[in-house]
This record gives structure tokens, sequence and C-alpha cells, in this order.
């Protein structure tokens, strides 16, 4: 560490230690250092249950995910994408397979084993790994200033990429304190909200045995976006892949009207017309429970959802049950913290930074990942975003030094 021509990383998550391999390419001096004892250490919480690397659909319906930063994306992802980042997986070793919702996982599901994969070819590549190097600021003379269990360490380098995930998952890591040491320097943050997370429901004593359950196919909709999937009704809400795709324009909703009404179809496959035919059937003794799972297949918790957001004077009806259904309208009063997250919204604006995603009012230092301002849905979008921004940045950088020493040679 301390050489001029060094590429500093500061953070060790999928942004950094990609950023690292791409600086690396050409033999040159690459640091990397990261808060924890060891690196990647949301990445392997996120791949516990599967590790979703990224999507097989065409990039033009893949950048759509990005909203207002499509654009963006569709230049960083032409790079990098979905087909680049699972070639690079198979130059691991690690082979991958689509699976019927379309998502790329490995073909041994987990995130260790890629990590190890690639923690040892970056090794190869002469990438220097400090672990509980904690980055607290920039000194007076523009060196990089590390807290670390011997004390304060300063480091110079001749580019540096920041790459420490924004405010979600504080515990490993990424807390967010990066905005103080960029607002310091004039660097426009616009603040982190929780993204890919769940929402507060008030629910009433009934739902209370429900707690945990999941709901396996439901079709969620709120304000013309509709997506379908998983939730989970939990003590304090709803959780679940379907409500984190939704979890943006809820989460604005909400900071706009205090409240937002998200509409569950509990049968998404059938039309109204089919359930209400269903419903039409004779009845007999059977309770509404036991008529709707006969019937519908509707499990416990669905018909407790049910009960909880229609009047039961709108479900005497077969038409009028079957229209309840199909349109469960459910209060979302707040977002879950921004620690709870599975990922952020907000940071660094991209206005403060070039193409090549160098910070502007520091020449030599970029930042990739979670910590520039865009979201996106689970699925492989966040993950894949991460990777080409970091790709872009470590080449960014590279280029950046070389051009130092370039310049450095024709005065001398």
């Amino acid at each position: 560490m301390g050489q001029t021509d060094n590429i500093c990383i500061i953070g060790g998550g999928p942004a950094g230690l990609m950023a690292a391999e791409a600086a690396a390419t050409d033999g040159g001096s690459v640091t990397l250092c990261d808060a924890m004892p060891s690196v990647g250490r949301k990445f392997l919480l996120a791949g516990r249950g599967g590790l979703n690397l990224t999507h097989s659909e065409p990039l033009a319906e893949f950048v759509r995910h990005y909203g207002s930063e499509a654009a963006r994306f569709e230049t960083l992802l032409a790079d990098f994408g979905p087909k680049e980042l699972q070639d690079w997986a198979h130059d691991l070793g690690i082979e991958t397979f689509i699976g019927t919702s379309g998502r790329v996982f490995p073909a041994e599901f987990k995130a260790a084993p890629l990590l190890r994969a690639w923690v040892r070819r970056l090794r190869k590549q002469g990438v220097e790994i400090c672990p509980r190097h904690r980055w607290v600021g920039f000194a007076d003379d523009g060196s990089l200033r590390f807290q670390t269990a011997d004390g304060e360490r300063r480091v110079t380098a001749a580019a540096t990429i920041i790459a420490l995930g924004g405010g979600s998952w504080p515990q490993l890591g990424s807390n967010g304190a990066w905005t103080d040491i960029l607002r310091s320097i004039g660097c426009r943050i616009s603040p982190l909200r929780p993204a890919n997370c769940g929402f507060d429901v008030a629910w009433s004593p009934h739902m209370n045995p429900h707690f945990g359950r999941p709901m396996k196919t439901v079709a969620l909709s709120f304000g013309g976006c509709i997506r379908r999937g998983e939730i989970m009704i939990t003590s304090y809400g709803l959780e679940g892949g379907a409500i984190y795709a939704l979890s943006a324009v809820l989460r604005e909703a909400i900071a706009t009207d205090r409240r937002a009404f998200l509409s569950i179809d509990l049968k998404p496959d059938l039309g109204e017309e089919e359930v209400t035919q269903r419903l039409s059937r004779p009845r007999g003794r059977l309770s509404l429970s036991n008529w709707l799972r006969k019937s519908l297949g509707l499990p416990p918790q669905a018909v407790a959802l049910l009960r909880e957001g229609t009047e039961r004077g709108r479900m005497e009806t077969p038409a009028q049950l079957a229209a309840a259904i199909k349109k469960v309208p459910i209060a979302l009063s707040a977002p879950r913290p921004l620690a709870e997250a599975i990922s952020s919204a907000g940071g660094l604006r991209f206005d403060e930074v070039d193409d090549n995603l160098m910070i502007l009012r520091r020449p030599g230092v970029f930042a990739a990942g979670e910590m520039l301002d865009w979201e996106a849905p689970t699925g492989g979008y966040l993950l894949t975003a991460c990777f080409a921004t970091g790709r872009r940045a470590g080449c960014g950088a590279r280029a950046w030094v070389r051009e130092g020493k370039n310049r450095h040679s024709n005065v001398s």
C-alpha cells in the first residue's frame, strides 16, 4: 500500500470486487480495503436462499427495471450485462442454469463457491485484500484515512474506487456513513431510502394466527403496476418478492399520501367469471373457509386476508365474493426501516459523476454499486447493476492511472 500508481478499492461487495478485477487486468497494483473481517458478507447472506445472479430476458426488457435510470443502465449493461455476467461466472468454473421464471442461478444454487473462486482469482491477479480497514475520509493531502486494529492508516492512491453500498443491512458493512464524507467535499446525495422492502399494516387481532405464513401465487397491483409472486404475512405487515417489486411506487405514494392501498388478487390464474362460477355451486353446510378451500384452493391465510380487507356485506353473493377475491384492498402505512431493507434507493447523484463514474469534484475518485442513486427490484437486476457499475469504475480507474503515467512521461 502507499504506491503512487496504486488503485485502491474501498468496499468488498460485488461492485468493489468487480472493480478490483477490472482494475487489475493489466497487472497494475490494486488494493481492496473492507471494514469487515472478510469480503462479500452481504453477497453471501443474499445468496443463502439461492443466489439469483441475473435474468435471462432480452436486454431491452431488462433495462426497463431501472426506472428513470433505464437509459443510463442500457449503456452500462451493453458493456457488461446479463450475458457477460453468465460468461464471467462460467470462466470462474461456476455453471449456471435458467429457472422457470427466467432467473439465472449458479448450478449449486449457492453464493459461497462463486465467492471463493472469485477471491482466488483476484489474489492470482495480485489484488491485495485488506480486511478490517474502515474508511473514515480524506486527509488534507488527499490520502485515504482508514481505521484499523492498529490505529489509523493512510493510503496514497493514484485512483480510488468507493463501493460502500447503500444503507441496508448495516451489520454487514453498508451503513451509509460515506454520505457525510462525500457531502463534506460538496457532493450532492439523494437521501437513502428503503428499497425491496416490506411494509407496515395495522392488522386486526384475527390475523395473528397467520403470521409467518406465505402465499405462493398472488398478483399485487398499485398505480397501474401489476406484479405476480409470493408474499408473506408478518406481525408488522407484508413482505415477499411480489411486494418488493412494487416497493418504489408504494414508498413514494406513502411519502405523499401517508398510506397506500394495495390491491391483492388471491386467484390470479382465474378470471372473475370463472371464480364466480365455481362459487355458484351448492355450498351445503361448509363454512366460508372450507368452501373457499374446496372451491378455489384458498389456504386459511388467504381467507383471513380476504376478511381483513373486505366488509362482510360485500361477500354475500357469489359475484360479490368473486369480486372481493380478485381485488382485496390492504392499507399500507409505512415502508419498513432502511436497516431491514434488501437494498436502498438514493445515493450519490449521477450528475456528480462522469461516464466512467468518476466523481467530478474529486478527480481520480470513482463510485460504484448501490451507493449511486438508482434502484432496481430483486430478480437479478440489483446484482447485475452492481457488477456492471463496478466493471465500469474499475476500467475507468485503470484508464485514469494509465493516462496519468502518460502525462507524467510526456512532461519528463
